[in-house]
């Protein structure tokens, strides 16, 4: 009875090796081994959710752009979009953070994904003619690359309590305003977005006056991209 036993068992082995082992080669082959298991169901998509930190969300925003268009938080929906705070007049700051913002937009130019909001603090003066020459003059170019007014006290509302970012008017000083010279990084789900610093502490923003602040944020947009 034993030997039949073993002769049974031996032949369930065997059906089993001819029939199964060339499938389990396949899978190997084809790199599909773990595929409609329990623990990664076949067809559900594998998160790409960054590294990146999240701060809380942006503020809400409602202003008019350089083409009378009127743009808020809701037209950057479902994109990545960088904030910053500037005048056209700034005789100081300004020119380098629109030239370092340049090389940003630049590097993300056919991503209808991606979007850029630089809000004056100097609406009196910069009205939408006054900055879509102010575009047209530093060559700022993207589709949905806004410069944006409004009410003035609006905006230092949302500088200084939305984003915490300090805007202000001080007579003493040459253009009459001054301001931070960072950038503000939003994901698609309007949220505030940032690395680390090397000591695990979130930078909060983007310092859009260095080179290295420029790099950072180009890496840390083409990871909220692929989110």
């Amino acid at each position: 009875m034993k030997n039949k036993s073993y002769i049974g068992t031996a032949f369930i082995i065997l059906v089993f090796g001819i029939y199964f082992v060339p499938k389990i080669i396949d899978r190997i082959k084809n790199n599909d081994v773990v595929k409609g298991d329990r623990l990664n169901i076949e067809g559900t998509p594998t998160s790409t959710k960054s590294d990146l930190m999240t701060i809380g969300k942006a503020p809400i925003f409602s202003l008019i752009n350089q083409d009378k268009v009127m743009i808020s938080n809701e037209s950057y929906k479902g994109k990545v979009y960088v904030v910053e705070f500037f005048f056209s007049t700034c005789p100081s700051i300004c020119p380098i953070m629109n030239r370092n913002m340049k090389l940003v937009q630049e590097a993300f130019a056919t991503n209808t994904n991606f979007g850029i909001a630089s809000i004056t603090i100097d609406p009196k003066n910069d009205t939408p003619e006054v900055l879509k020459k102010h575009a047209e003059l530093i060559s700022a170019k993207g589709i949905n690359w806004n410069f944006l007014t409004g009410d003035r006290t609006k905006i230092f509302e949302i500088a200084n309590k939305g984003f915490n970012l300090f805007v202000g008017q001080n007579t003493k000083i040459p253009g009459g305003f001054e301001h931070s010279g960072f950038f503000a990084l939003i994901d698609k789900n309007g949220n505030i977005r940032c690395r680390k610093d090397e000591f695990g502490n979130p930078i909060i923003y983007y310092d859009g006056l260095e080179q290295k602040g420029v790099t950072a944020i180009k890496q840390d947009i083409t990871k909220l991209l692929a989110e």
